[in-house]
């Protein structure tokens, strides 16, 4: 069994599934059920009931029949199929009105555990209308001064009962409320208080639509309905089936059934539908105690007794355990987002987060809001330590990781960029607002103009945290949650214009001067030299790549800053941010990078007249290829440099399109068209290359320097090649010019100085010829 607080209440409706789980009796056993007991005395006197309102027991004494449940559901919103007055005998309703009435049924609710959150929410609505009203006319709540939700399942006969001690209904309100579709009894209550000024206060009525109660035929194939207003002296029984186009209402003659005031719902579930009933789906609450009872003797042993008068004979006796039924209350604590922040500590934050998302590490942040004005909502947001769904997933949108309640009654967890950007998927939390309505669509949620505005004072809430993270003490937490969730800001950063001041802030790159540790822009911005006016940065696969870029060459000479832009998302993120703290971003990769501020005018005037005419000489030798040949100011040490149009791809855009499956030739050509060819005039190779336009314009080995330089520019500034067979046949070309007979000469030529030696020595010996005497003569 189970009884539900009254202040709490809302915790029980919030909980889905769980909650249905906790919240229904055990399982009815003949020998225990509260009708009949295996011993009536020990039924009738000791079995215990709770209140789910109060913090005491009340009818101990009282099996169910007997039992005075003081219970009422306020059906808000109940109504059934005719809108005529119904009598004693059933009423018909047209045949429009069932089909209507099964269309609701059968396409508002798409999950069928919500029927015992709408029930319970009518009943809630029931509790606090009598308490409005007692204001007002304390009499209404004389007869039962506990304020209480019962439920009771029972699985044997798939029997759910739920009774409230509410305000209960009159016959004809009955007509009106289940016997009209769409009749609010809820919204009717609410338009009174409006206009009753005196009544005042704030309400936590939930059930404004009138059609939380067909939820109950979701599962349960007749619904019986006995109500006792105090406004009547009669208690009335309302009844339907699901498939039915009557109702009947008839007066309660059962003095076992009658109810001091209120409302009792009895749903017989359908065949398929009786788990709902099962106690280990809901809970187990059926409990037991042992006592010894007296058994009957063994003939045998009897008659042996008789035969010696002088044995006192004793009673034999044996354990057993008896079954009972107890209610429970089961939210009794009040839910975390409701109580003030100043009373939950750090711990509880961080129990409630891992119980309710069902994670085993503490969250990198939480915050605790209420806000107010022209939208009210509570609100508990968290960071988790780690992205549950890998580092690389930041497009996925659609997560479980807010849930959304309205006025404590839980609504939804499936949302699909409603309550917070993609980019903050991630985030992790309870909402509760007190202005949405209840049983409304997902299409109406993304229309709903609180919802928007939710939408933007959570995400300022979500960056607050974040903020918090960033400029925490200890560097390792950011180090962590940016490790996990950076992509996710620089996705926002190109979908979310209106916030890049709150996600700039929050970034982080390496740089030239910080190649091992990350740095924020604003640790840049202080970095800065006076005449440094730009954040400079450049785009590329890793850092080793960026560092040993011909790009950054002069910059990092003159000991200017230079972003390492290593992630595939960073160079659409920058692009989108467009500037920091009035410092515009600037890509050193491509033309018209100014560093005025570090040239000599009288030396650049006299190398442009030395190497004009030398540079039109290298664009016609290139044609298409390039779109200009011009003098370099950001080389140092490297001969030359490939770099792009002003308004074109970068390198590494370039390489990330083209690696994009299904990419469009078609506009990477034309965004790829316009690439500039800048030579440095100090260098050994371009002064080789102008001398020999002076000497020689048609010289075939001028012509294969300037190609083979192209091509190295290419891969050294981070383009691809066409035709990667053709340069390397350039590199080996010029490299058999450059060794040709650097060795082989060395070696062969002592060689043969060797041979002509002993050659020569070999002839100088056969010519040497000792005189012989022959006769006396030589």
């Amino acid at each position: 069994m189970l009884r539900l607080s009254k202040r709490s209440v809302s915790t029980f409706l919030g909980s889905g599934e769980r909650s249905l789980r906790v919240a229904a009796a055990a399982t009815s056993i003949s020998r225990s059920s509260p009708s009949s007991t295996t011993d009536s005395k020990r039924g009738e006197s000791e079995s215990r009931w709770y209140s789910s309102l109060t913090n005491r027991k009340c009818m101990k004494h009282e099996s169910l029949p007997q039992l005075n449940m003081k219970t009422n559901w306020f059906i808000m919103g109940y109504r059934n199929e005719s809108t005529a007055a119904a009598s004693d005998s059933a009423s018909q309703a047209p045949p429009p009105v069932s089909r209507l009435l099964d269309l609701i049924v059968n396409s508002l609710y798409s999950n069928k555990e919500v029927f015992l959150r709408a029930l319970i929410s009518n009943a809630s609505d029931a509790l606090d209308k009598l308490r409005y009203l007692s204001v007002t006319d304390p009499e209404l709540s004389k007869d039962a001064a506990d304020l209480d939700i019962r439920i009771y399942a029972d699985k044997e006969n798939g029997v759910i009962t739920l009774t409230d001690s509410g305000i209960g209904m009159t016959r004809q309100e009955l007509v009106d409320c289940l016997g009209t579709i769409a009749q609010s009894g809820t919204a009717k209550f609410l338009k009174a208080l409006k206009d009753n000024k005196d009544a005042g206060g704030d309400n936590n009525l939930i059930g404004q639509f009138g059609v939380g109660f067909y939820s109950a035929f979701l599962v349960a194939d007749r619904v019986t309905v006995s109500t006792k207003s105090p406004k009547s002296d009669k208690q009335y029984v309302w009844e339907s089936e699901a498939d039915s186009r009557s109702y009947t209402i008839k007066e309660e003659t059962d003095p076992q059934l009658i109810i001091p005031r209120g409302t009792r719902i009895t749903l017989h579930l359908k065949r398929d539908e009786k788990g709902f009933a099962d106690p280990e789906r809901i809970q187990k609450l059926e409990k037991g105690y042992t006592k010894e009872v007296e058994v009957d003797d063994d003939p045998a042993e009897s008659r042996k007794d008789d035969q010696d008068d002088q044995t006192e004979r004793k009673k034999k006796t044996k354990k057993v355990v008896e079954r009972y039924w107890d209610w429970e209350l089961t939210n009794e604590t009040q839910p975390i987002w409701l109580r003030n922040s100043k009373e939950v500590t750090t711990e509880e934050y961080n129990e409630f987060y891992r119980k309710t998302f069902n994670e085993y590490l503490d969250p990198l942040a939480s915050s605790h809001f209420t806000t107010e004005g022209e939208v009210e909502f509570k609100s508990i947001l968290y960071v988790p330590p780690v992205s549950p769904m890998g580092k690389d997933d930041v497009v996925n949108q659609k997560t479980k990781n807010i849930r959304l309640y309205v006025k404590r009654v839980f609504i939804s967890d499936d949302f699909d960029g409603e309550l917070f950007p993609r980019y903050l998927s991630f985030i992790k939390g309870v909402v509760d607002s007190h202005d949405l309505p209840l049983n409304v669509s997902r299409e109406i949620l993304q229309e709903s103009r609180i919802v928007r505005i939710m939408k933007k004072r959570l995400v300022k809430k979500a960056f607050d945290m974040i903020l918090g993270i960033s400029l925490s003490e200890n560097r390792e937490d950011y180090e962590k949650f940016w490790d996990n969730f950076g992509k996710h800001l620089k996705l926002g950063c190109i979908e979310d214009r209106e916030n890049h001041k709150r996600l700039a802030p929050l970034l982080r790159f390496f740089s030239s001067q910080s190649e091992n540790d990350m740095i924020s822009l604003d640790e840049y911005v202080e970095n800065m030299k006076a005449e440094h006016k730009a954040i400079y940065y450049i785009a590329s696969d890793s850092v080793t790549s960026a560092k040993n870029a011909p790009f950054p060459e002069k910059l990092m000479e003159k000991e200017l800053e230079v972003l390492y832009l290593v992630e595939p998302i960073d160079e659409v993120a920058i692009q989108s941010l467009k500037s920091y703290k009035d410092k515009d971003f600037i890509d050193i990769s491509k033309e018209d990078l100014d560093l005025s501020k570090y040239k000599n005018e009288e030396k650049e005037a006299a190398v442009k007249k030395e190497f004009g005419q030398t540079c039109d000489w290298i664009k016609k030798r290139l044609g298409d290829k390039v779109a200009s040949v011009q003098i370099s100011s950001r080389l140092s040490s490297s001969p030359c440099v490939l770099v792009s149009g002003k308004f074109g791809w970068s390198a590494n855009m370039e390489r990330l399109m083209k690696a994009q499956a299904g990419g469009d030739t078609t506009s990477l050509e034309f965004m790829k068209g316009r690439r500039v060819f800048e030579i440095n005039p100090e260098h050994s190779i371009i002064k080789s290359i102008n001398a020999a336009y002076k000497s020689n314009l048609n010289d075939e080995d001028a012509m294969g320097a300037i190609d083979l330089m192209y091509d190295a520019a290419l891969v050294s500034s981070g383009f691809t090649t066409e035709n990667p067979a053709e340069l390397g046949g350039k590199i080996y070309e010029m490299m058999g010019i450059a060794l040709s007979g650097k060795w082989s000469s060395s070696e062969v030529q002592p060689q043969q100085q060797h041979m002509a030696h002993s050659h020569n020595a070999e002839l100088l010996e056969a010519e040497v010829v000792e005189p012989v005497e022959v006769d006396g003569k030589k």
